[in-house]
């Protein structure tokens, strides 16, 4: 247990940074899902305006620190690769799987 007062105040605003900084990865998570269900299922503008939305959110996670930049523009290029893959071809980003003979 923390005994001196600054270690003590150092306790108190790490729990309150932890819980901002989970509650910012679950919205990240949840924009995430919602845009691959928009790109699996919904229109092609539908998923682009899910995609504007989850770029944004990942953006601002990374400049809260929440995730680290690289990862962010990770996210972002894995994201778009699968929004290019819709309207490209119009059809699911995921690719039938194929019997092997």
């Amino acid at each position: 247990m923390a005994h001196s007062i600054s270690a003590r105040k150092r306790v108190r605003q790490n729990l309150k940074n932890r819980a901002r900084n989970r509650w910012r990865v679950k919205a990240m998570r949840d924009a995430i899902k919602n845009f691959v269900q928009k790109v699996t299922y919904g229109t092609e503008a539908e998923a682009t305006e899910a995609f504007n939305q989850v770029s944004k959110i990942v953006d601002k996670s990374a400049s809260k620190g929440v995730i680290h930049k690289n990862q962010a523009a990770r996210r972002k290029s894995r994201l778009n690769k699968r929004l290019k893959a819709k309207v490209s071809t119009g059809a699911s980003a995921k690719p039938a799987k194929t019997a092997k003979k």
